[in-house]
Formats: structure tokens, C-alpha cells, sequence
């Protein structure tokens, strides 16, 4: 990466942002928002487009339109023997680096409460859509967000096991959602 003079940048491993006034050969200085000059490497800084609380309004993109074409054209491909079997389940990663691009400033109770909104609009998503399988991939952990998950869950028609192991390892629960059949 390549800093030039004006570039607002922030510090890697800190709270620090700022502008850079200054570039040596060596040491690129910048101005904190807090008016202090400051020397760093150019390795430990990292060039902001905008601000974090404007990257986070941008990163959570709603998925349903595409994900709902994607559904189409795959079940148009597929001849389907059993519906159930026949449907590749809808996945949702809610590992934090994938729902924002960057966690920095979010607390844990933040970063949970993304995960737990997260999974409630696809679950709804899927019931809405009629989608019969989802997979929630949560990770180990402490098992907090599984447990978070589980309690959620409780608030659906929905039957839980863990995911398949071969493909998701520990850290799936795999829904199946329990839905009347339409009387035509």
C-alpha cells in the first residue's frame, strides 16, 4: 500500500486514526483526531475510505433477492427426486468477518446481537420463502452464540440437529422448518 499526504488512516493495532502529514522514508507521521502528531510504519497503518460507522451502515447486505434467484436457477438445473433431500440448504455464516468487514469498536454483546439479528431475518427470510433447510455456521467457541441460537430457535415450528460433520465439522446446527402444506 502506498500513502500519500491527506490519506486518513488508521492505526492496526490501536484506536488511533487520523490524516498523514508527513512521509519518510521510513515513517509516515500523522495528525490524530485528536490533533497530536504521531510516527508509524506503514505496515502498522491501514488507509480508511470512510468512517467505521458509515463502513457498518454499507456492509450488512441484505441477501434474500439473490439468494432467492440463486434458489430458482438451482432447482431449474436439478432434477429433484425427494424435495426434503433433493434442496441444498441454505447456508448462513455468522462468524463476525462475514456479516461486517471490520468488528473493531464493537463489543462482544455488539458483535452477538449482529449475529442473533442475522440469524432471525434468514430464518424468517426462509419461512417467508418457503425454504425447508437452513444451516446456521456458528464455530466452536464458548458456545455462547449456540446457545443464543438454540433459544431462538424455540420461537419457530422448527426441528435442530447438529449439522453434517464431514462438511461443517462441530460448529453447525442444521433447521429443518416445519411448515403446513398449502390446500390448493
Amino acid at each position: 500500500m502506498k500513502l500519500k499526504k491527506g490519506d486518513k488512516v488508521a492505526v492496526m493495532d490501536d484506536v488511533l486514526k487520523g490524516t498523514v502529514t508527513f512521509i519518510d522514508t521510513d515513517e509516515v507521521s500523522i495528525e490524530t483526531s485528536d490533533g497530536f502528531i504521531m510516527k508509524f510504519s506503514e505496515n502498522e497503518l491501514v488507509k480508511i475510505g470512510m468512517e467505521q460507522s458509515e463502513i457498518a451502515k454499507s456492509v450488512i447486505v441484505d441477501m434474500s433477492t439473490s439468494y432467492k434467484e440463486d434458489y430458482k436457477k438451482q432447482t431449474n438445473k436439478i432434477k429433484i427426486k425427494s424435495k426434503k433431500d433433493g434442496i441444498p440448504p441454505m447456508e448462513v455464516d455468522l462468524h463476525i468477518d462475514k456479516l461486517t468487514k471490520s468488528s473493531r469498536g464493537m463489543d462482544n454483546y455488539d458483535m452477538l446481537s449482529l449475529q442473533m439479528d442475522t440469524a432471525k431475518h434468514k430464518i424468517e427470510f426462509a419461512i417467508r420463502n418457503r425454504i425447508p433447510r437452513i444451516v446456521f455456521i456458528h464455530g466452536v467457541g464458548e458456545g455462547v452464540l449456540k446457545q443464543e441460537l438454540n433459544y431462538l430457535f424455540n420461537n419457530y415450528n422448527v426441528s435442530i440437529q447438529e449439522a453434517s460433520y464431514q462438511k461443517y465439522g462441530l460448529g453447525a446446527t442444521e433447521v429443518y422448518i416445519n411448515q403446513k402444506k398449502e390446500i390448493n
